[in-house]
This record gives structure tokens, C-alpha cells and sequence, in this order.
């Protein structure tokens, strides 16, 4: 039967994705999705974009795809594009058409309702309704403030920690916190370009995601083959 494969933060590792791919066994029929930042940070975004779509992959939306996404608008439209470092600047130079179109294709969400599961880049504010979330956090938010506001900052209660589903929610861009098992949402950025894991939660046919206490079950990596890129927990930076 086709299963789900749910990929965490690629950022350019396109050698530890075949190796993952390969690992998990991937079949025609299984479908590939993927938690946005694909590209940037690691050594190949182009290869990234080429496995995606050799795999009929989708993905939602990252922050380092809405960087890059924002720069090109800027460009194309001759206004002074945001601040890019040396990765991004690079990525910009290599990508093609095809590439900027099929990042240009990207949601903020994606909803697997065979699952029960909605895929996004980063997290949702809690007892918020989906069709309502601001696409700005729901790229970049990471915990819940004092005052019970969303946040970018790791110092808070993690976002998912105050969620309740369904529908059950898998994110990533939260490197810091690595995986991340809560009730109704798991995180799965294992830190692969900064030296860590590459990590996909695996789900069969039909299947809900199982609870905390045996996720790891259902959960597949492959180490990186090096460090690519210096971690730093400068909110905003990971």
C-alpha cells in the first residue's frame, strides 16, 4: 500500500535525501512531503529541487524559500532587495526557471486527510483555525511568549506543547530543539546541514500518527555526511 513519507529540513542536502529516499525504500506509489527549507545552507539546492521533482515531490513553503522568494521579486520588480548572505546569493545564482517556478508553487500548508495531518514549515498559533493563520508565522514562529503571544524565540513554551488537533500537525525549522514529539504535532528538523540527521516520518497508508511514547516507530534518518554549515541558535539564523 502507498504511504506518506514526511521529510524535515533538507537545506540543500541532496546526497543524505537519496540516501534517505533509499532507506525508507521508496515505491511508485508512495507519496513524498516535504516541511519546506529545501534549499539553501547545504551544498546542492539544485540537485534538492531535481530529486523533488524526479519523486513528484511537494512541499510547503520555508523561510529560506520566502527569503529567496522575496529577493527575486525585488529584483524582477527593481526595487533593493532584502539582505542576503553568501548561501542565499549562491542559490539565487544557480537556480533556473523551473526551479524558481516550482519554489513559486509552494503552499503554507498541506494537508494530508488520509492522515489526518497538515504539513507546515515552521508552526501554528494554537486555537487559531487553519484558514486563519498569518503565513508569516506560520514560517517562522517557534514558541508562545509570556503574554501568550507567537514567537520567533526559542526562550518560550513551544508552540506545540499548547496544541490540541486535529488535525495533527508535522513542522520543522526548529534545529535547535531537534525532534520534536508532542501530542498533536511533530517536529522533525534534525539538524541535517548543520552535521545532524536528515529525518522522515513514514506513515502507511491510512494511518494516524502514533502517539508520543512509540513515534519513534515510524520515524526513518540518515546521518549527514559532514557539517555544512555553522549552527547557531541566533533566533531568525536556524
Amino acid at each position: 500500500m502507498a504511504r506518506s513519507i514526511i521529510v524535515g529540513d533538507v537545506h540543500g542536502c541532496s546526497a543524505e535525501l537519496a540516501a534517505l529516499l533509499d532507506r525508507v525504500g521508496l515505491g511508485q506509489d508512495d507519496q513524498v512531503v516535504f516541511v519546506g527549507d529545501v534549499v539553501a545552507r547545504g551544498p546542492d539546492s539544485p540537485g534538492v529541487l531535481a530529486l523533488l521533482r524526479e519523486v513528484s515531490g511537494r512541499s510547503v513553503v520555508g523561510n529560506h524559500e520566502a527569503k529567496l522568494l522575496r529577493a527575486r521579486a525585488a529584483v524582477r520588480s527593481g526595487t533593493p532587495p532584502p539582505h542576503l548572505g553568501r548561501s542565499h546569493r549562491q542559490v539565487m545564482a544557480q537556480l533556473q526557471p523551473r526551479d524558481w517556478a516550482l519554489l513559486e508553487s509552494f503552499p503554507y500548508t498541506l494537508e494530508l486527510g488520509e492522515h489526518d495531518v497538515c504539513v507546515v514549515h515552521a508552526g501554528v498559533v494554537p486555537g487559531v483555525a487553519l484558514a486563519e493563520q498569518d503565513p508569516r508565522l506560520l514560517v517562522t514562529m517557534r514558541s508562545i511568549d509570556a503574554s501568550g503571544a507567537p514567537s520567533d524565540r526559542l526562550d518560550g513554551t513551544p508552540w506545540g506543547a499548547l496544541y490540541r488537533g486535529p488535525p495533527h500537525i508535522v513542522f520543522g525549522h526548529n534545529a535547535v530543539a531537534s525532534l520534536q514529539f508532542f501530542p498533536d504535532a511533530t517536529g522533525l528538523d534534525s539538524g541535517c546541514v548543520y552535521g545532524g540527521r536528515l529525518t522522515a516520518l513514514v506513515l502507511p497508508h491510512g494511518a494516524r500518527t502514533p502517539p508520543v511514547e512509540s513515534r519513534g516507530d515510524v520515524l526513518v534518518s540518515v546521518r549527514a555526511a559532514q557539517r555544512y554549515y555553522s549552527f547557531s541558535t541566533k533566533v531568525g539564523r536556524s
